[in-house]
């Protein structure tokens, strides 16, 4: 409703974190349209920013084992795998794949199904902060069975136990949406607009005049350090200078980043228990 009665307003929902997005003319505005809502409709909105999706990955290639074994009283669960695991390049078209390299059937076929699931899903669950896992190449390269406690449930829960072993193996770390930012400014303020960049973690690409008096600087920039953007480069240009966005790729988090980022999910994993 808010939406429909201020055209700057935009509302949607970020597929990855299931947040609904509120964006605007800036911090000021959104606060306004906030406290707005809860008098006009008389409800209460929590607002905070953006969480970042943020993805795990993998440095090296390894190996490790994967078995799940329970006998209660009759028919038992029992699913032993060897998984080889080593990264994709990061951006590549395909985030993650699976091949079957058991030979003289020491898997049975039936079984190779739900390995794989028991992957995928450890994968979608994450190792380190809770993210998901991108650019991880899985091959199943042994394993045993046995012919009464073996099911595809009991290989799915082995092939999850076997990358709860593999990754802590491979060197994993985080990665972070990394965009594209055009920032149009005056040229009077190009010094300190590329200076505040530096101090983002972004890279200057190239600057274009356009007029005017006006540069064009492109720039990528992790978009962590774009959630309060608008209201920045308001303060540096004096309202006279404009941004847009899109997503450029993952990057590696750098290291001091990368564990608080671990830190924080460790501590909200204990809030939860």
């Amino acid at each position: 409703r808010a939406a429909e009665e201020d055209r700057t307003l935009r509302v949607t929902r970020d597929p990855d974190t299931a947040e609904v997005l509120l964006s605007g003319m800036g911090e000021s505005h959104l606060q306004i349209v906030i406290e707005g809502i809860k008098r006009k409709f008389g409800v209460d909105l929590e607002s905070r920013d953006q969480r970042i999706s943020y993805r795990e990955t993998i440095r090296k290639k390894t190996r490790a084992n994967g078995r799940h074994k329970r006998q209660s009283g009759g028919d038992g669960q029992f699913g032993d795998v060897w998984l080889e695991i080593e990264p994709l390049p990061i951006g590549s078209e395909e985030t993650f794949v699976f091949e079957d390299k058991i030979v003289g059937g020491v898997v049975p076929g039936q079984y190779i199904p739900g390995v794989e699931k028991g992957v995928r899903e450890s994968l979608r669950r994450g190792f380190i902060s809770g993210n998901p896992m991108l650019y991880v190449k899985v091959a199943l390269v042994d394993g045993k069975y046995h012919p009464v406690d073996s099911s595809a449930q009991s290989f799915e829960i082995a092939g999850s136990l076997g990358m709860q072993e593999a990754v802590p193996l491979a060197s994993p770390t985080i990665l972070e949406p990394v965009m594209t930012v055009t920032i149009t400014v005056p040229e009077s303020n190009m010094g300190d607009v590329m200076s505040d960049i530096n101090t983002k973690r972004g890279r200057v690409l190239g600057m274009t005049p356009t007029g005017n008096n006006l540069q064009q600087i492109t720039a990528n920039v992790p978009q962590a350090e774009l959630l309060h953007y608008a209201t920045d480069l308001r303060s540096i240009t004096q309202g006279r200078g404009s941004f847009k966005m899109e997503f450029y790729q993952y990057e590696e988090v750098p290291g001091n980043v990368q564990q608080e980022i671990i830190t924080n999910y460790k501590k909200a994993q204990e809030t939860k228990k």
